[in-house]
């Protein structure tokens, strides 16, 4: 590398500072729903372990017990060594594809719906949303895409992947389904095919996409096909955790159901849950899992631990709403955003307070990081200019006096 291009890099980093939106990796020590920063023991608001389970020390000792029952030559391994395609394909793996499918058909039938989806098992969230689309895109058909505003970076850069002579994409407006019928209208003739995506949760907003509204537009256009990215609802929404879709019983009219096993679920990982004849086609066309080595078979035991639970952690559920929402109508209250109220309807764990100033932004997560609170200033481009935070984040292992606690310091 010449001086010149160190030079020019310098130069840039020192720009980010100046800004206040230079990152850094931050040394951290875990201990339980703690964690130490700096030599200070903090209470851990910026996790995305939305129900405790990674922080729970005994959850984790009892995952071990049972490993500890397995004759040696049938512990799971620690590493894949290759793709699915060539010796990654797990019988941890495979089994946990075919628990998650159980899953789904469950929900479903509980709902009186009538639906048959496969699930596929990808590397991560990131895996998934770059190559979903590009590989569903890659059939000869003049295709539109239309994202929401707010979508992940992830899914971002897969709408960049997919653009070609014969794919374009747009972006409505944040939960704008006017804009996006617009979008919808104008699409003429020679397209053949829609999808729309969407989070269900949104992940720096926490607010909620009307999937009940997304399935009647789908139902006025049959070139209409829906991509939902549940990454921040599964395991936290849903009588059994399923996510958004489940509460809303929107299960069946999804077509693409994306979610990951890196939040509440403790565990790495992803998946989407579609036809089988999409999924056989993914395995053909989809870049990131025919070129990554699966993820370790003893990852897909844990994954398959936490899995087995899910459906009876209702009572984690319950309490992670009531101190989500009470976060909520607190700074509700603070920022006079919405008209003072005590029943605000329950979002997600993910309670953004919005400073808008990065400086402010960086102050008040220092101010809260003094009281003993692991909070987090986030800011453009993660979130749009003028709208730095601070992301608060719920989980079911906090108590009602950590919340109270909390709202003191905002």
């Amino acid at each position: 590398m010449t001086s010149s291009i160190v030079g020019q890099l310098h130069e840039t980093l020192a720009h980010l500072k100046s800004q206040q939106q230079y990152r850094h990796l931050p040394n951290l020590e875990h201990q339980g729903r703690y964690v130490v920063h700096n030599g200070h023991t903090l209470l851990n608001i910026a996790s995305n372990d939305y129900l405790g389970l990674g922080s729970d020390n005994e959850l984790q000792a009892e995952f071990f017990e049972q490993l500890a029952q397995l004759p040696a030559a049938q512990l799971p391994k620690m590493s894949a060594t290759s793709s699915r395609l060539l010796t990654g394909n797990d019988i941890q793996l495979q089994a946990l594809e075919s628990e998650m499918q159980e899953w789904y058909q469950h929900a479903v039938c509980q709902q009186g719906m009538s639906a048959s989806k496969s699930v596929l098992l990808l590397n991560s969230g990131y895996h998934a949303n770059i190559g979903i689309l590009p590989a569903l895109t890659t059939l000869p058909v003049n295709t539109l895409i239309l994202a929401d505003k707010l979508v992940h970076a992830s899914i971002i850069d897969g709408l960049r992947l997919s653009q070609s002579k014969l794919v374009s994409y747009r972006r409505y407006r944040h939960n704008d389904y006017e804009h996006l019928a617009k979008f919808i209208e104008q699409a003429g003739p020679t397209v053949k095919r829609i999808i729309i995506v969407t989070e269900s949760v949104f992940s720096m907003d926490g607010d909620r996409a009307d999937l009940p509204q997304l399935v009647k537009l789908k139902a006025k256009d049959a070139r209409i096909e829906l991509y939902v990215d549940e990454a921040h609802a599964i395991g936290v929404l849903g009588e059994t955790g399923l996510g958004l879709a489940e509460e809303t019983q929107t299960l069946a009219d999804i077509d693409y159901l994306v979610g990951t096993f890196g939040k509440a679920f403790a565990s790495v990982g992803a998946y989407i849950m579609c036809d089988d004849i999409v999924k056989q086609w993914l395995i053909n066309y989809m870049r990131p899992l025919i070129f990554s080595t699966a993820l370790p078979p003893i990852n897909h035991a844990w994954t398959r631990f936490i899995l087995a639970k899910m459906p009876t952690l209702s009572d984690q559920r319950n309490h992670l709403a009531q101190l989500s929402t009470r976060l909520s109508q607190a700074i509700s209250q603070l920022q006079h955003t919405a008209p003072i109220q005590q029943n605000l309807s329950y979002k997600s764990p993910i309670v953004p307070y919005i400073l808008g100033d990065n400086a402010r932004t960086i102050a008040k997560a220092q101010q809260l990081q003094t009281a003993g609170f692991y909070a987090l200033p986030i800011r453009p481009p993660t979130v749009p200019a003028n709208t730095a935070r601070i992301r608060l984040v719920m989980n079911a292992k906090l108590t009602s006096e950590d919340c109270e606690r909390l709202i003191q310091q905002l």
